[in-house]
């Protein structure tokens, strides 16, 4: 690894690049074919690289893409039509939150990274990320793998032409492995430059795996990472986050450094490595550096330190430190009305980039699509009919477009057939000693509603109305592990209230 260097003027397409990989839909609710899925993620590329307000200019076109059978990864090539003789193959690694991709990596088992020839000794990486690579290069498009892909492209560009392999988070991890694997094959043109471009990726290996890819001929060779991150930092740096985050943000609790722990431990007796000449970003945390952290998720609790390390993980973190304009957002579901009725009943989603008409976008209902819904013209309504199918229960609602499926939303539930689900939107104030009185504003509070501060009882100062509680904040748990910061959680007609940051309340001893 060579010393910091500063982010290259190549560093915000890439990203971008890497960004729009990951904000293609993944997949609906429902399920969809493969074919259809990949249809859906083709289009959602395809309408980001022809935006001439990203970094990307329209100036890529995509020329081929492919999933894995489970949705676990995808890659797809991109060739640029501005003159610059480029290629792109940009890997999208799985969607999931940071600590259950970090958990999936297998790190504690190794194997030999053998897919590249005869390195000069040989070189290891973690299990899991052998099986994300593995995926990779196998997965087809109608029959046509990446190296597929790579070669017909290159047979019809000019001589020498630069292929830049790229990927944020595990896809970028998986393209330290991926750009090795391409370098090493044998190409019936003038052989290509090849780049190599990673952003907030975890190791893949030891120090002999990253000797291996840093002796290689790149034109290029950039690892960039937030300095505020805690994905990179596996497997070489963990346990510094244990120290994190300075004021204002969240604090390492007990229970954050209990788990970042049990993540560091992980690896057992294996020393992983980062290939790369390395990039910090993000040095300045804090009041001085606006947009440096999420002002939502400051309270000191496991809760809002995740919360805070996805925030720094996320694509949107990365583009805007590489002064890069976001990609076009997926859909968002903010509410729906009413939340609760019969099959067949009409219910308005309302959201934001729900799409036009219903041409490409999906609803679902739990496990169940839609068949009956429209989409106003400005993309926020969605009038839709209950499908048949499930009858009771509580289900979440979802809306998926060729950018992506809205994530879940404690307003997003829908109960059939019974009591509409309890949400808790905010309490007011945030913190205060015991016997602090505590406005809980929410929807459908019943008369039987209670209350609870963590763990503990609060009474409640005036019968509770459908959309307001008054409680009483009761003593906290002071043990040596009790958190000052608890979720305030309303019980009522059989529902629990969701956690979440608006619900939390400090506690001043």
């Amino acid at each position: 690894m060579s010393n910091e260097q500063l982010p290259s003027a190549v560093a915000p397409v890439a990203m971008t690049l890497a960004a729009i990989a990951a904000s293609a839909a993944p997949s609906r609710p429902s399920g969809e074919t493969l074919s259809e899925h990949g249809n859906r993620v083709f289009l959602g590329i395809q309408q980001q690289l022809t935006d001439s307000s990203l970094a990307t200019g329209n100036n890529w076109s995509q020329q081929w893409l492919a999933l894995s059978a489970d949705n676990a990864n995808m890659a797809y090539l991109a060739k640029s039509i501005d003159g610059s003789n480029q290629f792109a193959v940009v890997i999208r690694g799985t969607v999931a939150s940071e600590t259950d991709m970090l958990e999936d990596l297998d790190v504690g088992t190794v194997v030999p990274f053998t897919a590249v020839g005869s390195p000069p000794r040989p070189v290891w990486v973690s299990k899991g990320a052998m099986e994300a690579f593995t995926q990779v290069v196998t997965m087809n498009s109608v029959g046509v793998t990446l190296v597929k892909a790579l070669a017909n492209a290159l047979v019809k560009a000019p001589p020498n032409p630069t292929v830049r392999v790229i990927g944020h988070s595990l896809g970028g991890c998986i393209a330290t492995m991926v750009a090795p694997y391409l370098l090493a094959q044998s190409w019936s043109n003038a052989t290509p430059r090849f780049a190599l471009h990673t952003f907030a990726a975890p190791s893949a290996g030891g120090s002999d795996f990253a000797s291996y890819v840093d002796s290689l001929p790149w034109v290029a060779n950039e690892r960039y990472y937030n300095t505020w991150d805690l994905v990179p930092q596996a497997w070489t740096g963990l346990a510094a986050a244990k120290n994190w985050y300075p004021d204002p943000g969240p604090e390492a609790t007990f229970d954050v450094k209990a788990v970042i722990g049990t993540l560091a431990g992980l690896p057992g007796p294996n020393v992983y490595a980062q290939p790369g000449d390395a990039c910090a970003l993000n040095p300045v945390y804090g009041k001085s550096a606006p947009g440096s952290y999420d002002p939502n998720l400051t309270r000191k609790s496991l809760q809002d330190f995740m919360g805070q390390v996805a925030y720094q993980h996320a694509n949107s973190t990365y583009l805007r430190l590489l002064g890069a304009p976001n990609v076009l957002p997926g859909p968002v579901v903010t509410s729906i009305s009413p939340n609760t009725g019969p099959t067949g009943a009409t219910v308005t989603i309302n959201g934001t980039g729900l799409g036009i008409g219903s041409n490409n976008t999906g609803v679902d209902f739990g496990t169940l699509p839609c068949p009956r819904f429209g989409v106003s013209d400005n993309g926020t309504v969605i009038t839709a009919y209950l499908p048949t199918g499930i009858g009771t229960g509580v289900v979440d609602v979802r809306v998926t477009t060729n950018l992506g499926t809205s994530p879940v939303v404690p307003s997003g539930r829908f109960a059939y057939d019974g009591t509409a689900p309890v949400v808790v939107t905010g309490i007011n104030p945030l913190t205060g000693p015991k016997t602090t009185q505590v406005t809980i504003s929410g929807e459908n509070f019943a008369s039987d509603a209670k209350v609870y501060f963590g763990n503990n009882a609060a009474a409640l100062a005036q019968p509770p109305q459908s959309d307001r509680i008054v409680a009483i904040a009761p003593p906290p748990d002071t043990g040596i592990t009790d958190p000052l910061t608890v979720n305030v959680t309303v019980l009522s007609n059989g529902y629990s209230s969701p956690a979440s940051p608006a619900d939390e309340f400090t506690y001043k001893l």
